[in-house]
């Protein structure tokens, strides 16, 4: 991939827009046409300036130091003595000003660029896509590397440059004109599951994926950077690569842990999704509500606050993508920071539960955040999924953005994780259409540019900045769930506390068994497998 170049290189010849203004034919045609002939005039008086003051320092050498004589003369001639030739009528200052005006952003006039014609919504979509990174918010490949390779990303049938089965690969990224990936972390969790100690195969999957994901972006240097930092976004973007980020789509996955959040942020996770499709210690998820009914629907739990706290202190992106509606409710209303959504729709367009309702939009647009539209068919069009088209998402963009405002809305596909996708987005290779129906509609190339990369950095860098102010005064969250169950030590373990003393002899803790030995003297430790 060719270094693009920098944001602002291209003009995007249209102005900046407010929520629900679209701008006509003739509106783009004048910000074309009005810029490019006043800067192309610009830039011929300024090189006519330049030549005046070459030759009139030439004349400056030539002529004598005394005044001339002849009357009519003195108004072309004066001594060098008496001050510059009255015939440059413009100071050097004006020439230095000319000069650097050419060094801005207005090399887009170079020769064979020219103007863009506004009514090429394609190439009006290129150029946005070559100059802002379009970050999808959302994608589960990682998932699909565990559950198909078993994390073994160097077997010969894997080769991301070639064409794969499904919706992901680095040629179809390059074509898509992708500038960055949130890599969902995903284990699935057992929505019957009444108590939130998670067998420890889901936290070990879900560290097994964190690895996957990060060799995966580090055996492909040449088309990936991994990414912890919204500057690392921008920088690799201007260096033609994809920047690579990881969020993990579900508490679950943590054991409801503050600590365990800690952690995995300190192994480069960015965002964690609140909940996935079943309730966890700190909140309700919308499948819980789909299943049992509003009634259903408790939102925050007391513990749930205090994850919300740690990760507003520690920087952590909220997504509540998958919460129940209450349970979005209730984190605008305590957190700090701004917060995601990294695939989720508008509800009022399609009323599944997965969906963001107005109010709440209205909340997002208060809050700062964004919400990330998905492209999952039955959060499109409920009636009928299989119906669903690359238009369905335009509608629900258009209304995210016109509830919440442009400054506020994103893209979080699920490419490789849902099943079905609507017509026109099969892929990843398909963004540039995307957008360029959305220009077709009305959006200026500026709402795009915040639409598809610009948005979600803005909230990334906001969050990053309140987690710096938050920890000048605020230590660590140490709550843990009240139903969290805690392994005791031995009788005779030699504890601080006396109360802990007397609370082993009274409960009679027991000792430890010496090499995993029990009272039957059989050995507690592996056993042989047997070979078929």
């Amino acid at each position: 991939m060719q270094p693009r170049a920098p944001y602002g290189a291209h003009y995007s010849g249209l102005p900046a827009g407010n929520t629900a203004e679209m701008a006509s034919d003739a509106e783009v045609r004048r910000t074309l046409s009005v810029p490019y002939l006043k800067t192309r005039w610009a830039f011929w008086v300024v090189v006519s300036e330049i030549i005046n003051a070459i030759m009139d320092q030439q004349t400056e050498t030539r002529e004598p130091s005394t005044p001339v004589q002849d009357e009519n003369a003195r108004a072309v001639v004066v001594s060098s003595t008496t001050g510059p030739p009255q015939r440059r009528f413009w100071p050097y200052g004006v020439l230095v000003a000319g000069l650097a005006l050419l060094a801005t952003p207005f090399a887009w006039l170079a020769p064979g660029e020219g103007s863009i014609d506004p009514t090429n919504h394609a190439l009006r979509a290129r150029r946005v896509l070559e100059t802002t990174p379009l970050i999808d918010g959302h994608n589960d490949l990682p998932w699909l590397l565990r559950v198909e390779l078993h994390n073994r990303i160097r077997e010969e049938r894997f080769d991301p440059r070639q064409k794969l089965l499904g919706h992901t690969d680095i040629a179809r990224m390059k074509q898509g004109q992708m500038g960055g990936q949130f890599w969902s972390v995903y284990v699935h969790c057992d929505a019957s599951q009444e108590h939130f100690e998670d067998p420890s195969w889901v936290v070990r999957d879900t560290l097994e994926q964190i690895d996957v994901a990060k060799r995966f972006i580090s055996e492909y240097p040449d088309v990936f950077t991994y990414c912890t930092t919204p500057s690392c976004v921008r920088s690799a973007f201007s260096n033609g690569r994809i920047a690579s980020m990881l969020g993990i789509e579900g508490g679950h996955q943590l054991g409801g842990s503050i600590a365990s959040i800690r952690q995995v942020y300190d192994l480069g996770v960015r965002y964690i999704t609140t909940t996935h499709n079943c309730d966890n210690a700190w909140a309700t998820s919308a499948s819980t509500v789909a299943a049992r009914g509003p009634e259903a629907d408790h939102g925050l739990t007391p513990f749930g606050a205090a994850y919300v706290k740690e990760m507003n202190r520690l920087g952590m992106m909220i997504d509540l993508a998958h919460v129940s509606h209450q349970t979005m409710r209730d984190v605008l209303s305590l957190t700090r920071a701004p917060i995601i959504f990294s695939h989720s729709g508008a509800y009022s367009v399609t009323p599944h539960l997965r969906n963001v309702p107005d109010d709440v939009l209205r909340g997002v647009r208060k809050n700062g955040g964004i919400v990330m539209a998905v492209f999952v068919n039955r959060f499109l069009n409920m009636k009928d999924p299989s119906a669903s088209t690359i238009h369905d998402v335009v509608d629900h963009i258009w209304h995210l953005a016109e509830v919440a405002g442009w400054e506020h809305v994103g893209i979080g596909s699920d490419f490789s994780g849902t099943p079905f996708t609507p017509s026109g987005l099969e892929d990843v290779s398909k963004y540039p259409d995307l957008v360029e129906l959305l220009i077709a509609r009305g959006a200026t190339d500026h709402q795009i540019r915040l639409l598809v990369g610009e948005n979600l950095l803005r909230v990334w860098a906001e969050i990053e900045q309140r987690a710096k102010e938050i920890q000048q005064t605020e230590p660590p969250v140490e709550e843990e769930w009240e139903g969290r169950q805690w392994h005791t030590g031995y009788k005779s373990s030699p504890y601080m506390f006396r109360e802990t003393r007397e609370r082993a002899a009274r409960e009679a803790w027991g000792q430890p068994h010496q090499f995993n030995v029990n009272k039957e003297g059989e050995h507690g430790g592996l056993k042989p497998e047997k070979h078929v």
